[in-house]
């Protein structure tokens, strides 16, 4: 069964939400944007959330605030990290609260992961093909959010955020809840031998067999191959010690389906961002 489920309603934003994660923690709010509902223009069209693109510093501004009102979050609670697919993890604070609203200079900087214990913060990034990881600590109350693209990936970006939850917040990763967002499948995503060498030494460093390598990618023409991302971080939470019964994923590629979702592959490269986020609510409902 799909876990995002897609919301529309008139006058909001289209989005997904982790339908059983929200149901069972009525306090949590975690999902995925679309590219629908918003008010920016040409390649951007329409909900673009992302500052670093060269659409209107403006029409970010007031797409981020439609998904903030359609969510009944404040605002000035969202909170982002400059995000150069790497593997840092960040631990936001309350005084971090806000840091990348309204601009990209304000951003955590030199992160692609944001974890936080504080209700009231809502984590969020970026993504035009890339991994959205999202962490959910039931026990302990702690939420984490990770951009992994295949360099993000590869530096096992999943794997540091369970750890840094950890050794932040006591986290113990049996506990852990994780999904797999919306990305470029193996269906749309070819990689050369260079990737396809870093991929290698990722599946060597955790231990995957011949199976396991073959559900990660299959050999394309030319030397080629075509990536399932997904499955790989896959892997690498379970080696991290996250439960497989504890892991959703998402079957939605935005390659395929760039009607609902931006694809920097797809579109060359000149399109928007999707957002996604995860936070607690302050009253817990």
């Amino acid at each position: 069964m799909e876990p995002f489920r897609l919301t529309t309603t008139p006058g909001q934003p289209a989005r997904l939400h982790i339908e059983r994660w929200e149901r069972d923690y009525p306090g949590l709010s975690a999902g995925f944007t679309t590219r629908l509902g918003g008010v920016s223009a040409g390649h951007y069209d329409s909900l673009n959330c992302a500052l670093h693109v060269a659409d209107s510093p403006e029409h970010v501004a007031e797409n981020r605030k439609r998904l903030a009102d359609a969510l009944r979050v404040p605002l000035e609670a969202w909170t982002c990290g400059e995000q150069v697919h790497g593997r840092n993890v960040a631990v936001v604070r309350r005084s971090d609260r806000g840091r990348g609203l309204l601009a990209r200079e304000d951003a955590i900087p030199d992160t692609d992961a944001l974890i936080t214990n504080e209700p009231g913060i809502w984590l969020t990034s970026f993504y035009a093909d890339c991994v959205p990881l999202y962490v959910f600590d039931p026990v302990r109350g702690a939420v984490g959010l990770a951009h992994a693209g295949w360099k993000g990936t590869v530096l096992e970006i999943a794997r540091h955020t369970v750890e840094a939850m950890s050794a932040a917040f006591g986290t113990k990763p049996v506990d852990v809840l994780a999904a797999i967002g919306p990305s470029i499948g193996p269906c749309c995503y070819e990689v050369d031998g260079r990737v396809i060498e870093r991929i290698e030494d990722c599946l060597t460093g955790i231990g995957a067999d011949a199976e396991a390598r073959a559900r990660v990618y299959t050999p394309a023409e030319g030397g080629k191959a075509m990536l399932g991302l997904q499955e790989l971080n896959r892997q690498i939470m379970i080696k991290a010690g996250i439960l497989p019964m504890h892991i959703e994923m998402c079957g939605m590629c935005t390659g395929c389906r760039t009607d609902l979702f931006y694809s920097h592959r797809k579109e060359n490269g000149s399109t928007g961002r999707m957002a996604s986020w995860i936070g607690l609510r302050l009253n817990g409902s």
